[in-house]
């Protein structure tokens, strides 16, 4: 028997629904931290606005584009991206690696308020 391909669509949309969710999420974490909410969908441009948001050199940007330390990189922003909104640096791990269809709609959509990072010397 032939099933019809709808597990893949079926997949499909729920990956869709995931993304979108993350995007929203992001998209008002972005507006809660004073930048427009639309940057969050625009690949790079939505890291750059994002090393702003957290008080990061643009020059951070290329970390990000090196395969292996971005990863280490992305997930101290996230960590420092949390402690902003004053949830713990776990919290952050877990916005990033375990949850982040959950994490970024708490934030986003949450009662959480957005802390700009103290300037470093």
């Amino acid at each position: 028997m032939n099933s019809g391909g709808g597990g893949s669509v079926v997949g499909t949309i729920i990956y869709l629904a995931i993304i979108a969710l993350v995007l929203a999420g992001m998209w008002k974490v972005f507006e809660k931290a004073g930048k427009p909410g639309w940057a969050a969908i625009i690949p790079i441009y939505n890291l750059i606005v994002l090393l702003e948001i957290l008080g990061k050199p643009l020059w951070w940007i290329v970390l990000l584009l090196i395969p292996l330390v971005n990863f280490i990189v992305i997930i101290i922003l996230s960590m420092e991206l949390a402690v902003c909104f004053g949830k713990s640096k776990g919290w952050g791990f877990g916005l990033l690696v375990i949850l982040p269809f959950v994490g970024y709609p708490m934030l986003g959509f949450g009662p959480d308020k957005f802390t700009a990072p103290a300037k470093s010397a």
